[in-house]
């Protein structure tokens, strides 16, 4: 059987790089050129196109060294050869962990598919199964598709997918069009899923928007409800059992019709079953959309966290029914700086006024949440996360809380679902359960939900990271009144606010973090028990955070920096704490996914900011380097990924925790990646230099690349510090190579390796390869010269 297809190749072809929507729309690939001009003759079968008669081997070193090519490609056959033959544990995703031959044998476009030329390696064959879905996007039955679009520098490719993919597969609207997609909350494991929406008080004219769409699209089942003008703890239990999105902010226009109308203000959620506005991943979140030159959203991001104070009274842990009495780590004043320096320049004015109202929001919070009771300690005057909510969080797994409910379910001799009832209800009374979820609900405010750091004493901790970004918002409103608003700024009753009483409440703030949380002993910051009244003992990463904000000395960052840093730095990046502080794991105490072994995007972040502050910057570019070759090696050998956290002393993704991960369950294509993640990317690539961004996208292992200035560091230390390290990689070895079982490969980088200099990327064939666990997998395409 023959059947023809026609190609046209296109006097003018679009960047072999371009975005999805416009590679696969244009030139080549645009409708009709695959039938204007060139024909040929495909067999159906096992001659040609589907080769399944030839026996298919591992890579080995034949790799075709000619220049870049087009293939042809019948995408939905191309699509089910690939999945039949290389996705051998079912995922529809090609990894490291596939048995296949990883080579698959396809025409080239100037041959009219006649000429077959053989795609090999995990990274090119996921890159063209990736590929083939989003041409399938388009509605394309046949593409011609740039070999460049497959063996494209890791990092150039993932940096593009988050620019021109994921932020918008991330973006949300809370109106008409996109209340659907909203209101879809995959956390919500009550009985009633009906999609529902509620209004703020004195929000009159978007309710009635909201009654009048409900009634015009009866398919959506939309509830709309008003919240009260009080909303209590005790309203917010009452609501648990009829979960809905929270609204936000709106902007006036008009319809078709001419009829007045409102629009969403976009926002960008985190992803995977986080379908919502989170507090503090839209801070990091907005750092990568301005990277990215995506101003118009971050400033979006920011209206939105103004609606939320003006009428949730606080920044949410996200907008959600079941979040109104929760808040999260505040960023709003940095947040709002950093977009007010984008913006445009020719609209001074208009900008000030629009940074005026981010700020008085933020000084409402300032004072209503965080210097408030029972957030604010009045003994130490240092601020606590404190949430004043009642009953069992909702939005956990349905068994997450049984092993504390089951002892009280016994006591009371009924099942765990009938206490849990019970105790909601309030027909029974226990304070110490009470007690347990007021610091469960404190640890989930913080951000760092969970870890052994918080274990039933979160809502007692005067805390490093809080306490060092309420000294930035002190800072940042004086600067901004001194230097910005030129003197002139009122609250939200009226009160001028003078530049001279916030830098005062910086300097008494940071003479309490000094009292109560510095150790110069140990050279870090540590959280303080205001109930016990003494220092934690947990060693955590976010102590950085004081050098973020500024409110650190040079000594004090000098001697973190020196004495402490080790305790953090792993392979990978920086872990969140050290596994002595975690303690020992067992069955009966499983891990925390905020402890030892797992890095997380904001933590790595907010350090590298912190270095870079204090004249660091080879520390931070380090540091960065760490974390992006966490990111990018996970994204070559696993089709795209790119997951919520890491274990980044075994360099794995695939964690075993108690949320497990989220953004890595997918089919042939990552869509969002994950929030904050794809911004620490894009912020982490702005400081690489040009040697180690070209290290990143042959993925160099990191102790490699800096082994000179490790070695340097380690001399300057004692054998223990060095012995951590070693154990840290020998750790990470393991992992890598499944415990000794698979042998892996790694760059030699010598003195012509490009490190420095100014080779390029070739094939693979060109490095050689050791029994040894760093860097490159043999599956990839990637090797330095």
């Amino acid at each position: 059987m023959q059947s023809t297809i026609h190609v046209t190749p296109t006097d003018h072809d679009v960047d072999a790089h371009a975005p999805a929507s416009t590679y696969y729309t244009t030139g080549s690939n645009s409708s009709g050129a695959l039938n204007r001009l060139k024909s040929y003759t495909r067999r159906t079968g096992t001659e040609t196109f589907s080769a399944h008669s030839i026996p298919r081997r591992r890579r080995a070193s034949h790799d075709d060294k000619n220049k870049a090519r087009k293939f042809l490609i019948d995408v939905q056959e191309t699509q089910r050869i690939i999945l039949e033959q290389e996705d051998t544990d079912g995922d529809f995703q090609i990894t490291i962990n596939d048995l296949g031959p990883k080579t698959l044998t396809v025409g080239t476009a100037d041959s009219g598919g006649y000429k077959k030329i053989e795609i090999r390696g995990t990274y090119m064959l996921s890159n063209l199964l990736q590929e083939l879905a989003l041409a399938n996007d388009y509605g394309r039955k046949h593409i011609v598709l740039d070999e460049a679009r497959l063996n494209e520098n890791p990092v150039d490719r993932l940096s593009r997918m988050i620019r021109h993919h994921f932020w918008d597969g991330l973006t949300r609207r809370i109106d008409a069009d996109g209340l659907e997609i909203i209101c879809a909350d995959p956390k919500n494991r009550s009985a009633d899923h009906n999609p529902r929406i509620y209004i703020p008080y004195s929000e009159t004219e978007v309710y009635e928007y909201y009654k009048e769409m409900a009634e015009a699209r009866k398919h959506l089942n939309l509830e709309v409800e008003l919240l009260p003008q009080e909303i209590t703890p005790q309203y917010v239990k009452s609501i648990n059992d009829r979960p809905g999105i929270l609204a936000l902010a709106m902007k006036k226009t008009q319809d078709a019709n001419g009829k007045a109308s409102f629009v969403g203000v976009p926002f960008v959620v985190p992803g995977g079953r986080f379908n919502e506005m989170y507090g503090w991943d839209s801070y990091f979140e907005t750092l990568g959309l301005l990277v990215d030159g995506r101003v118009d959203l971050a400033q979006s991001m920011v209206e939105n966290f103004v609606y939320q104070i003006l009428h949730y009274g606080k920044i949410l842990n996200a907008n959600r029914s079941y979040y109104l009495t929760r808040s999260q780590p505040p960023f709003l004043t940095d947040m709002a700086l950093k977009v007010y320096e984008r913006l445009r320049t020719d609209r001074e004015e208009e900008n000030k006024e629009w940074l005026r109202e981010a700020f008085k929001a933020a000084i409402k919070e300032y004072h209503t949440v965080w210097m408030a009771e029972p957030r604010l300690d009045k003994k130490t005057m240092l601020s606590r996360f404190y949430p004043t909510g009642l009953g069992i969080p909702p939005e956990t797994e349905a068994s997450h809380f049984d092993h504390i409910i089951e002892p009280y379910a016994k006591q009371y001799n009924v099942t765990i679902p009938e206490f849990n009832d019970l105790y909601n209800s309030g027909k029974v009374k226990e304070p110490k359960l009470d007690d347990y979820f007021l610091h469960d609900r404190a640890v989930r405010e913080s951000g760092h939900d969970t870890t052994y750091r918080y274990e039933k004493r979160c809502a007692h901790l005067a805390t490093i990271d809080l306490n060092a970004l309420l000294y930035k918002y002190e800072m940042d409103i004086g600067e901004a009144i001194q230097d910005i608003f030129e003197g002139d700024l009122e609250d939200y009753e009226g009160i001028p606010q003078n530049a001279e009483v916030w830098f005062e409440r910086a300097r008494v703030r940071k003479e309490r973090i000094d009292k109560y949380l510095w150790n110069e002993e140990k050279s870090l910051y540590f959280d303080y028990d205001t109930v016990k009244e003494e220092q934690s003992i947990y060693d955590t990463v976010t102590a950085f955070w004081a050098m973020w904000a500024g409110c650190a000395s040079q000594e004090q960052a000098e001697k973190m920096t020196k004495n402490s840093l080790i305790k953090f730095e792993v392979i990978g990046g920086l872990v969140s704490g050290t596994e002595v502080s975690r303690g020992v794991i067992s069955l009966d105490r499983p891990n925390r996914q905020w402890d030892f072994p797992f890095g997380w995007a904001p933590h790595q972040i907010m350090a590298w900011r912190g270095f870079e502050k204090y004249g660091m910057l080879d520390i931070a570019r380090r540091l960065a380097y760490r974390w992006l070759f966490t990111i990018t090696k996970s994204f070559v050998d696993f089709n795209g990924v790119v997951p919520e956290k890491f274990d980044v002393v075994s360099l794995t993704h695939k964690v075993e925790v108690e949320y497990g991960n989220v953004g890595v369950d997918f089919k042939f294509v990552p869509r969002e990646g994950f929030g904050w993640m794809n911004a620490s990317y894009q912020v982490g690539l702005s400081y690489l230099n040009t040697q180690m961004r070209r290290a990143l996208g042959t993925c160099t292992n990191p102790d490699l690349l800096f082994e000179r200035s490790l070695a340097r560091e380690n001399a300057l230390k004692t054998a223990g510090a060095s012995l951590h390290r070693r154990k840290s990689s020998e750790a990470a070895a393991i992992a890598i190579t499944q415990n000794g079982s698979i042998n892996a490969a790694i760059t030699r980088v010598a003195a012509d390796s490009g490190i420095g200099g100014g080779s390029g990327l070739v094939p693979s064939d060109n490095y050689e390869t050791v029994s040894s666990p760093m860097t490159l997998h043999p599956d990839s395409h990637y090797a330095l010269k």
